[in-house]
Protein backbone atom coordinates (compact mmCIF):
# COMPACT_ATOMS: atom_id res chain seq x y z
CA UNK A 1 0.00 0.00 0.00
CA UNK A 2 1.74 3.37 -1.16
CA UNK A 3 0.54 6.93 -1.92
CA UNK A 4 0.38 7.55 -5.50
CA UNK A 5 -0.57 11.45 -5.38
CA UNK A 6 -0.53 14.34 -2.49
CA UNK A 7 -3.53 16.88 -3.95
CA UNK A 8 -4.37 20.14 -2.34
CA UNK A 9 -6.08 23.06 -3.14
CA UNK A 10 -7.56 25.99 -1.91
CA UNK A 11 -11.21 27.75 -2.10
CA UNK A 12 -11.80 29.15 -5.54
CA UNK A 13 -15.10 30.54 -6.95
CA UNK A 14 -16.74 28.88 -9.77
CA UNK A 15 -20.02 29.21 -11.93
CA UNK A 16 -22.91 27.09 -11.54
CA UNK A 17 -25.96 27.30 -12.56
CA UNK A 18 -26.17 31.36 -12.78
CA UNK A 19 -24.73 31.80 -9.38
CA UNK A 20 -21.51 32.15 -8.35
CA UNK A 21 -20.27 29.27 -5.23
CA UNK A 22 -17.05 29.03 -3.31
CA UNK A 23 -15.50 25.49 -3.69
CA UNK A 24 -12.28 23.58 -2.98
CA UNK A 25 -12.74 20.69 -5.08
CA UNK A 26 -10.26 21.52 -7.18
CA UNK A 27 -7.02 20.38 -5.92
CA UNK A 28 -3.49 19.72 -7.34
CA UNK A 29 -0.56 17.03 -7.16
CA UNK A 30 2.28 18.27 -5.25
CA UNK A 31 5.59 17.33 -5.58
CA UNK A 32 7.91 17.15 -2.19
CA UNK A 33 6.88 16.13 1.67
CA UNK A 34 3.69 17.75 2.57
CA UNK A 35 2.83 18.80 6.35
CA UNK A 36 -0.64 16.82 7.81
CA UNK A 37 -1.80 18.57 10.35
CA UNK A 38 -4.58 17.93 12.61
CA UNK A 39 -7.26 19.80 10.30
CA UNK A 40 -6.13 19.59 6.62
CA UNK A 41 -2.55 19.51 4.89
CA UNK A 42 -0.78 22.36 4.19
CA UNK A 43 -1.72 24.45 1.42
CA UNK A 44 -5.15 22.93 1.60
CA UNK A 45 -8.09 24.32 2.76
CA UNK A 46 -12.25 23.47 2.31
CA UNK A 47 -14.85 26.09 1.38
CA UNK A 48 -18.00 25.66 3.37
CA UNK A 49 -16.90 24.14 7.09
CA UNK A 50 -20.40 23.60 8.23
CA UNK A 51 -20.23 20.09 5.76
CA UNK A 52 -16.49 19.79 4.90
CA UNK A 53 -13.39 19.30 6.72
CA UNK A 54 -13.07 19.35 10.64
CA UNK A 55 -11.40 17.10 13.07
CA UNK A 56 -12.56 13.77 11.40
CA UNK A 57 -12.51 14.99 7.39
CA UNK A 58 -9.14 16.15 7.58
CA UNK A 59 -7.91 14.07 5.37
CA UNK A 60 -9.75 12.42 2.41
CA UNK A 61 -8.36 9.42 0.26
CA UNK A 62 -9.70 7.67 -2.56
CA UNK A 63 -8.20 4.51 -4.08
CA UNK A 64 -6.58 4.68 -7.65
CA UNK A 65 -7.94 1.21 -8.32
CA UNK A 66 -11.38 3.35 -8.28
CA UNK A 67 -10.16 6.08 -11.22
CA UNK A 68 -9.40 2.48 -13.42
CA UNK A 69 -13.15 1.67 -13.26
CA UNK A 70 -14.39 4.90 -13.81
CA UNK A 71 -11.76 5.52 -16.84
CA UNK A 72 -12.52 2.59 -18.53
CA UNK A 73 -16.55 3.07 -17.47
CA UNK A 74 -17.23 6.83 -18.31
CA UNK A 75 -14.17 7.45 -21.27
CA UNK A 76 -15.90 10.70 -21.86
CA UNK A 77 -14.36 12.74 -19.00
CA UNK A 78 -11.05 13.35 -18.01
CA UNK A 79 -9.74 11.75 -14.28
CA UNK A 80 -6.30 13.05 -13.27
CA UNK A 81 -5.11 12.24 -10.05
CA UNK A 82 -7.23 14.90 -7.48
CA UNK A 83 -10.36 14.75 -9.89
CA UNK A 84 -12.65 13.85 -7.12
CA UNK A 85 -11.24 15.91 -4.48
CA UNK A 86 -9.34 14.05 -2.48
CA UNK A 87 -5.67 14.42 -0.75
CA UNK A 88 -4.68 11.38 -0.62
CA UNK A 89 -4.83 9.01 -4.03
CA UNK A 90 -3.84 5.72 -2.54
CA UNK A 91 -2.80 2.44 -4.08
CA UNK A 92 -3.60 -1.08 -2.46
CA UNK A 93 -5.99 0.71 0.41
CA UNK A 94 -9.69 -0.28 -1.16
CA UNK A 95 -13.35 1.34 0.80
CA UNK A 96 -13.95 -2.54 1.41
CA UNK A 97 -10.82 -2.93 2.48
CA UNK A 98 -10.68 -0.67 5.90
CA UNK A 99 -13.32 -0.56 8.73
CA UNK A 100 -13.96 2.87 10.62
CA UNK A 101 -11.46 3.25 13.64
CA UNK A 102 -8.09 1.57 11.65
CA UNK A 103 -5.18 3.08 12.30
CA UNK A 104 -2.50 3.48 9.45
CA UNK A 105 1.19 5.51 9.69
CA UNK A 106 1.15 7.23 5.77
CA UNK A 107 4.94 8.76 5.61
CA UNK A 108 5.38 9.63 9.26
CA UNK A 109 1.96 10.60 10.33
CA UNK A 110 -0.87 8.52 12.04
CA UNK A 111 -4.17 8.77 10.85
CA UNK A 112 -7.28 6.64 11.53
CA UNK A 113 -10.42 5.75 8.95
CA UNK A 114 -13.34 7.74 10.37
CA UNK A 115 -16.15 7.23 7.84
CA UNK A 116 -16.98 7.15 3.90
CA UNK A 117 -16.85 10.17 1.59
CA UNK A 118 -20.62 11.22 0.81
CA UNK A 119 -20.60 13.45 -2.29
CA UNK A 120 -22.39 17.04 -3.13
CA UNK A 121 -23.44 19.08 -5.65
CA UNK A 122 -20.28 20.50 -6.07
CA UNK A 123 -18.29 17.11 -7.42
CA UNK A 124 -20.88 17.41 -10.29
CA UNK A 125 -19.92 20.90 -10.99
CA UNK A 126 -16.12 19.44 -11.23
CA UNK A 127 -17.25 16.65 -13.14
CA UNK A 128 -19.34 19.29 -15.24
CA UNK A 129 -22.35 16.80 -14.83
CA UNK A 130 -24.86 17.17 -12.14
CA UNK A 131 -25.90 13.69 -12.33
CA UNK A 132 -22.29 12.16 -11.58
CA UNK A 133 -22.86 12.89 -7.87
CA UNK A 134 -26.59 10.45 -8.34
CA UNK A 135 -23.67 7.72 -10.38
CA UNK A 136 -21.06 8.60 -7.52
CA UNK A 137 -23.01 7.46 -4.62
CA UNK A 138 -25.13 4.46 -6.51
CA UNK A 139 -21.72 3.05 -7.67
CA UNK A 140 -20.61 3.40 -4.26
CA UNK A 141 -17.04 4.14 -5.16
CA UNK A 142 -16.77 6.78 -2.14
CA UNK A 143 -13.15 6.80 -0.91
CA UNK A 144 -12.82 7.54 2.84
CA UNK A 145 -11.88 10.06 5.54
CA UNK A 146 -8.75 10.16 7.74
CA UNK A 147 -8.81 12.09 11.47
CA UNK A 148 -4.90 12.64 12.63
CA UNK A 149 -3.61 11.06 15.13
CA UNK A 150 -0.35 12.39 15.30
CA UNK A 151 1.19 15.24 12.77
CA UNK A 152 3.67 14.42 10.01
CA UNK A 153 4.54 14.53 6.53
CA UNK A 154 3.82 12.83 3.58
CA UNK A 155 5.07 12.32 -0.13
CA UNK A 156 4.12 10.61 -2.93
CA UNK A 157 5.71 7.13 -2.86
CA UNK A 158 5.13 7.08 0.59
CA UNK A 159 4.13 3.61 2.29
CA UNK A 160 1.10 3.17 3.76
CA UNK A 161 1.04 0.74 7.23
CA UNK A 162 -1.46 -0.32 9.19
CA UNK A 163 -0.75 0.40 12.56
CA UNK A 164 -4.28 -1.61 14.20
CA UNK A 165 -7.19 -2.91 12.68
CA UNK A 166 -10.51 -2.44 14.81
CA UNK A 167 -12.00 -5.43 16.39
CA UNK A 168 -15.11 -4.53 15.38
CA UNK A 169 -14.27 -4.61 11.76
CA UNK A 170 -17.38 -2.05 10.95
CA UNK A 171 -15.98 -1.56 7.34
CA UNK A 172 -16.69 2.03 5.66
CA UNK A 173 -18.71 0.48 3.23
CA UNK A 174 -21.27 -1.03 5.90
CA UNK A 175 -21.82 2.67 6.55
CA UNK A 176 -22.46 3.62 3.13
CA UNK A 177 -24.36 0.65 2.75
CA UNK A 178 -26.66 1.68 5.61
CA UNK A 179 -26.92 5.26 4.07
CA UNK A 180 -27.89 4.33 0.38
CA UNK A 181 -29.73 1.16 0.39
CA UNK A 182 -30.50 -0.87 3.21
CA UNK A 183 -32.22 1.67 5.46
CA UNK A 184 -34.44 -1.41 7.31
CA UNK A 185 -31.02 -3.20 8.72
CA UNK A 186 -32.03 -3.11 12.59
CA UNK A 187 -28.92 -5.11 13.57
CA UNK A 188 -26.99 -3.32 11.22
CA UNK A 189 -28.17 -0.10 12.24
CA UNK A 190 -27.20 -0.60 16.17
CA UNK A 191 -23.46 -1.95 15.70
CA UNK A 192 -23.27 1.26 14.08
CA UNK A 193 -24.80 3.72 16.69
CA UNK A 194 -22.47 1.63 19.26
CA UNK A 195 -19.39 2.38 17.26
CA UNK A 196 -17.93 5.31 19.48
CA UNK A 197 -15.21 5.82 16.44
CA UNK A 198 -18.15 6.71 13.92
CA UNK A 199 -18.73 10.92 14.24
CA UNK A 200 -21.65 11.99 16.27
CA UNK A 201 -23.28 13.41 13.36
CA UNK A 202 -23.96 9.77 11.65
CA UNK A 203 -24.36 8.03 15.15
CA UNK A 204 -27.30 10.56 15.69
CA UNK A 205 -28.41 10.08 11.79
CA UNK A 206 -28.47 6.17 12.43
CA UNK A 207 -30.20 6.67 16.12
CA UNK A 208 -33.56 8.51 14.06
CA UNK A 209 -33.30 5.95 11.41
CA UNK A 210 -33.11 3.15 13.97
CA UNK A 211 -35.93 4.29 15.62
CA UNK A 212 -38.01 4.85 13.35
CA UNK A 213 -37.38 1.25 12.07
CA UNK A 214 -37.84 0.07 15.72
CA UNK A 215 -41.70 2.20 15.96
CA UNK A 216 -42.89 0.52 12.69
CA UNK A 217 -41.95 -2.87 13.50
CA UNK A 218 -43.81 -2.95 17.51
Amino acid sequence: MRVLSVNVGRPREVSWRGKTVTTAIFKEPVDGPVRIRALNLDGDRQADLRVHGGWDKAVYAYPSEFYELWRSERPELDFPWGQFGENLTTAGLLDGDVSVGDRFRVGTAELVVTQPRLPCFKLGIKMGRDEFVTEFLERGLLGFYFAVVEEGEVEVGDPIVAVSRDPRGFKVTEVARLYARDRGDVEGLRRAVELDVLPESWRSYFRKRLARRVTLDA
